[in-house]
C-alpha cells in the first residue's frame, strides 16, 4: 500500500506544470533540516571507492566507502556525514579496526595516532541499513515502473548523507571517485563518469563506473532497475565525438529513441556559447527514474522524461551547478538561474516561443511583489527550491544583465567564468558571476546585483506622453517599487512607438524616480508599448496620453535660434512650474522651476554646444514642447 501511493503520488506528479524543468518539489519532505555543521574542517578528499550492494526489490543499502585524503590541520579524529538510520558496522583504519562514535547524524572517527598537515591516508568504513525514507526529494527512493522495481538516489541538497558516509559540503569536491554495485543479474546500474565493466558472479552483476573529475557529494548517484540503453553521438570533428548513453525503462525504449537526439543541437548550442562540454572525455548521459522532473547528476542527468526542456535544463546544469558549482545554498541560482536561462536560450536558437517564455516568466515573478534571488532561510527545500525566484527570478535576471550590457559582453563574461581556474571543478558565489560581468564590461554591477539578487521586488513603470503639432513628443516614466527593500531600479528602458505605417523603439535611461524625455520623431504616434520584447521585469505599466498644446497661443520663446539666453513670454493666465533642456536625443540637461511670476523670464543656455535642442515647459495644466537651436 505505502509503494503504490508512491507510484500514485509520482504519476501525478509526472502530470504537473512543472514537467518541462527541474521542479525539486517537497510533498514528502518530512525532516527539518537545519544548516548542518561542516564535519570537513581538518581535510580535504582526494578519492571515494564506493562499493556497495543493492537489489531494487528490497529497500535497503550495503556498502563499504573508502575514501582518501589530506590534513588540513594537526588532528586525531575526523567526521563524516551519515544519517542515524545507517549502522556502522566497523571502520577499518590500515587494515585493523578504530573506535567511533555515531550521533547526531555524524560519524567520528578516533584514531590513536596524530594526522599531521599535508598527511595523505585513507579509511574504510562498512555499513548497512535502511535509508531513512520519504525523505527530502528522495535521497533513496525506492519505486516501481511497469510493475518492475527500481531504487534511485536524489541527494540535493541535504540528502547525500542519507545514503552514504560522506563530506556533504560545499566547500570540498573528490578529486575522483570509483563506483562498484552488486546487483541481482537482471538489473543494470547508471552512475556517473565512464562504464568500465559489467561482471557476472553466479546469479549477481558488479557493475564499474569510473569518474576522473572532481565531484560534490550531493553529485555522487546510483539508479538501479531492468534498463535498456543504447548511444547518441555529438560529432565534433572527425575523430572526436561526445557520446549520449541513455539508461531507458523498456517500456519507454522506442519513444525514448525518438525524444533523446533532440539533445544534440542543445549541446552543440551550449559548446557554442559557452565552452564545450567539460566531461567529454568520458560521457554524457540520461537515466530515467520515478520522479517529477529531473536531477543533474554529473555526466548522466536522472530524468524522469524525454522532454526537449527537461532535457535542456538539466544537461546546462554540466556546465553550470557541476562543472562550477553554487559554493553555498543561498545562492543555489547559480546553478539554477543559469540552468534555466539556458532553456530559453534553446527556445531562443530555435525560434519556439522565445517571447512567450520570457512573458511566462515574468508573469510569475511578479506574481507577489516581494522576494529576494538570493536564499536567506536555507531550512527548507521551498526556501532554497522556490520556482519563482531561485529559478525564474534569476534567470530572467540574467537576461536583463544581456539587455544592459549586450550579447557580446554578457556571453565572453560568461566562458570567462567558465574557464577561471580558480573555479572551474570548484564552486562559485555571487560575486565570482559579478566579478565576470565587471571585469569583461569594465562596469560597477554593485547596485544591479544588490537590487536584484539580495533585495527583492521590481519596478513598477508609469508613463504620461503627449505629442505636438510638430511632433515633439514629452514622455514621463514614473518608477515605483513593488517592495520597499529597493529605492530605485536604474535600467535602459526600450519603448516601441508607431503608427500604421511607421514604427521605432527607442532606448532611455532611467536614472530617477520621474523622469521627463523629450525628442521629435516623423510621424504622429498611435501607439506605445512599453517593452515589447519583455527584457525588463516588471508588471504591467500604465500608459496615458496627456492634453497637449502648441506655444503659439499661450507661451512664446525668443530667439530662435539662441545665442546666448533664451527669453519665455507667458500670457497672464499661465503659470509655470518647470522648464527643462533636453538634448536631441531626449536627455534632460537643465531644469529651472520655482518662478516668481512674470510675464517673461530669461534662462542662461551660454554652456550649451552648438546643435539642435528642445524646451519643455510644464505648467499646471499642460506640458509645452518646442524645438530650438543653439548657435
Amino acid at each position: 500500500m505505502k509503494k503504490l501511493l508512491i507510484v500514485t503520488l509520482t504519476i501525478l506528479l509526472y502530470y504537473s506544470a512543472f514537467s518541462e524543468s527541474k521542479q525539486k518539489r517537497d510533498y514528502h519532505f518530512r525532516r527539518s533540516y537545519m544548516p548542518q555543521i561542516c564535519v570537513g574542517e581538518c581535510y580535504d578528499i582526494i578519492y571515494h571507492r564506493l562499493e556497495w550492494e543493492i537489489d531494487p526489490g528490497k529497500y535497503y543499502i550495503k556498502g563499504c566507502v573508502t575514501t582518501f585524503f589530506k590534513i588540513k590541520q594537526q588532528t586525531d579524529s575526523i567526521r563524516f556525514d551519515l544519517a542515524n538510520e545507517l549502522v556502522v558496522d566497523s571502520i577499518l583504519y590500515h587494515n585493523k579496526k578504530i573506535n567511533f562514535s555515531h550521533s547526531n547524524n555524524i560519524l567520528t572517527l578516533n584514531f590513536s595516532n596524530l594526522f599531521f598537515v599535508n598527511q595523505k591516508d585513507s579509511v574504510s568504513i562498512f555499513y548497512q541499513g535502511e535509508p531513512s525514507e520519504n525523505d527530502g526529494f528522495g535521497a533513496f527512493t525506492q519505486t516501481y515502473h511497469n510493475l518492475v522495481p527500481i531504487i534511485w538516489t536524489l541527494s540535493e541538497p541535504y540528502g547525500a548523507r542519507d545514503w552514504w558516509p560522506c563530506k556533504q559540503s560545499l566547500t570540498d569536491k573528490a578529486d575522483s571517485i570509483d563506483v562498484f554495485v552488486t546487483t541481482p543479474k537482471e538489473y543494470k546500474v547508471a552512475s556517473n563518469g565512464k562504464l568500465i565493466s559489467e561482471k557476472l558472479l553466479g546469479n549477481k552483476k558488479i557493475t564499474h563506473w569510473k569518474h576522473r573529475h572532481p565531484i560534490a557529494a550531493y553529485l555522487v548517484a546510483i539508479a538501479v532497475t531492468d534498463y535498456v540503453c543504447y548511444s547518441d553521438y555529438v560529432i565534433l570533428s572527425e575523430n572526436d565525438s561526445i557520446e549520449i548513453l541513455n539508461y531507458v525503462y523498456p517500456e519507454n525504449l522506442e519513444t525514448a529513441k525518438e525524444q533523446t537526439p533532440d539533445i544534440i543541437p542543445v549541446i552543440e548550442l551550449y559548446n557554442e556559447l559557452f565552452i564545450t562540454y567539460p566531461f567529454k572525455d568520458e560521457k554524457y548521459g540520461h537515466a530515467q527514474f520515478s520522479w517529477a522532473g529531473g536531477m543533474e547528476h554529473q555526466t548522466m542527468s536522472f530524468v524522469s522524461n524525454f522532454s526537449l526542456y527537461l532535457m535542456a535544463h538539466e544537461l546546462a546544469h554540466q556546465w553550470f551547478g557541476d562543472y562550477i558549482t553554487c559554493g553555498s545554498w543561498q545562492e543555489i541560482w547559480v546553478n539554477e538561474g543559469f540552468a534555466r536561462y539556458c532553456e530559453g536560450l534553446v527556445r531562443e536558437r530555435f525560434n519556439d516561443n522565445w517571447l512567450s517564455w520570457k512573458t511566462n516568466k515574468i508573469t510569475n515573478i511578479t506574481s507577489e511583489s516581494n522576494g529576494s534571488v538570493f536564499v536567506y532561510d536555507t531550512t527548507t527545500i521551498y526556501q532554497i527550491f522556490n520556482t519563482r525566484l531561485t529559478y525564474d527570478k534569476a534567470a530572467m535576471v540574467l537576461h536583463m544583465l544581456r539587455w544592459e550590457l549586450g550579447d557580446s559582453i554578457f556571453f565572453q563574461s560568461i566562458k570567462n567564468y567558465l574557464t577561471d581556474s580558480t573555479l572551474i571543478n570548484n564552486f562559485a558565489k555571487t560575486d565570482d558571476v559579478k566579478r565576470h560581468f565587471e571585469a569583461t564590461a569594465d562596469t560597477n554591477l554593485s547596485q544591479f546585483f544588490n537590487n536584484w539578487i539580495y533585495k527583492e521586488g521590481y519596478p513598477i513603470y508609469n508613463i504620461n506622453w503627449l505629442q505636438n503639432d510638430e511632433n515633439i513628443v514629452s514622455l514621463n516614466i514614473k518608477q515605483t517599487q513593488s517592495d520597499p527593500s529597493v529605492s530605485f531600479f536604474e535600467l535602459d528602458l526600450p519603448i516601441f512607438f508607431s503608427d500604421t505605417n511607421n514604427d521605432t523603439l527607442l532606448i532611455f535611461h532611467n536614472s530617477q524616480a520621474s523622469q521627463n524625455y523629450l525628442f521629435q520623431l516623423p510621424f504622429k504616434v498611435k501607439n506605445i508599448v512599453f517593452d515589447p520584447e519583455k527584457n525588463i521585469i516588471t508588471t504591467h505599466t500604465n500608459i496615458v496620453n496627456i492634453n497637449s498644446s502648441n506655444l503659439n497661443k499661450d507661451i512664446f520663446i525668443s530667439p530662435n535660434p539662441v545665442v546666448d539666453f533664451l527669453t519665455i513670454k507667458s500670457n497672464s493666465t499661465i503659470l509655470l512650474k518647470q522648464v527643462s533642456i533636453y538634448s536631441i536625443s531626449g536627455r534632460e540637461l537643465k531644469t529651472f522651476s520655482n518662478f516668481s511670476y512674470s510675464d517673461s523670464f530669461q534662462i542662461d543656455l551660454t554652456a550649451l554646444k552648438t546643435g539642435s535642442y528642445f524646451v519643455g515647459i510644464k505648467t499646471k495644466k499642460r506640458y509645452y514642447a518646442k524645438r530650438i537651436f543653439k548657435k
